[in-house]
């Protein structure tokens, strides 16, 4: 589809944004006060912490990550999103989970769907948007690394140097009907920030979700992390995140791409350079698209990105 066949992008336009951890939300947080529709997707490959523990105790789906997102779309100084974030330090079976974690996983065995809890959830909360899972099937995630081993589960690849491949079982689980239909409808899908084979890739890999991707109207976006996590990215720069994802999707389904200007950030002082992401603009151009390198680093946490900075550069494109 070529550039000017995309949809154009105007102040209150339908928004759905790709991703996982503490990327989504901030991505989420710059665009609900401008966006007439926001939709967040998660993955369903989360098996650390505490929502691994309610998955393996429950059965239930992952709810981390839809808590992150639900709070980041509730209401500012909203009580019930900080009630929602509140984590137990201590308490038999109890220390380590977090309110909304609990609140999610009772809704659905309360309502016998996880996807009817996390709607449940959303008027709970307050939340200026919805969040939809990829799919709502329990994902496995595994991987191959460059030096010929294979390792299986989300929390121990992303702890991992040289991961080449991952590939998510059951191997095209089928995307959430909702979340299909809400990047075809879009004006504009932004994918990232996040771990780039934990979170961003177990989405993507979902069946129907690259097709959805490749065929919407939609101006498509990808977001290159400030910062390289410890294990799964380590030594990345711009240009590995998309040769990455053009690998496993045998393309790359993006139409502009958002570079964090690392020189900017690191004449900030204050971290080690070597973890930002760098900006290898030649390289980045070769793929075709339109690049965007702006100080996009929250300067008070410069290994993230600052709503306000990302909401301006996503108003450019």
């Amino acid at each position: 589809m070529s550039e000017t066949s995309r949809r154009p992008v105007l102040p209150g336009g339908d928004i759905v944004a790709i991703g996982g951890g503490t990327g989504l939300p901030i991505v989420l947080r710059a665009v609900k006060h401008v966006a007439s529709n926001v939709a967040a997707v998660v993955t369903m490959a989360d098996d650390g912490g505490s929502s691994g523990r309610l998955r393996r105790e429950f059965g239930v789906l992952p709810p981390g990550d839809v808590r992150n997102c639900l709070v980041a779309l509730a209401p500012d100084s909203s009580l019930a999103a900080e009630l929602f974030q509140y984590r137990f330090v201590d308490g038999e079976g109890l220390v380590g989970h977090s309110v909304g974690n609990i609140v999610i996983t009772a809704l659905a065995q309360m309502t016998g769907d996880f996807f009817r809890a996390i709607k449940q959830a959303e008027k709970l909360v307050g939340a200026a948007g919805r969040v939809l899972p990829s799919t709502l099937e329990s994902l496995t995630l595994h991987a191959e690394i460059v030096n010929g081993d294979e390792m299986s589960g989300q929390a121990k690849i992303a702890r991992t140097r040289g991961v080449k491949r991952v590939t998510i079982d059951p191997a095209g689980a089928p995307a959430c009907a909702e979340t299909v239909e809400a990047i075809a409808e879009a004006d504009m899908v932004v994918v990232g920030p996040g771990s780039l084979f934990t979170s961003l890739m177990p989405n993507l890999l979902v069946g129907g979700i690259a097709d959805a991707l490749a065929h919407t109207s939609a101006r498509r976006v990808f977001i290159v992390n400030v910062a390289n996590q410890r294990g799964e990215t380590e030594g990345f720069t711009a240009a590995c995140y998309l040769y990455a994802v053009a690998e496993h999707l045998r393309g790359l389904p993006f139409d502009s791409v958002i570079v964090n200007d690392a020189d900017a950030t690191a004449a900030r002082g204050g971290i080690d350079e070597r973890c930002l992401v760098g900006v290898d603009r030649d390289e980045v151009a070769a793929f075709g698209v339109e690049a965007y390198v702006a100080d996009v680093a929250d300067e008070a946490n410069p290994l993230h990105h600052d709503p306000a900075k990302l909401a301006k550069v996503l108003g450019a494109i």
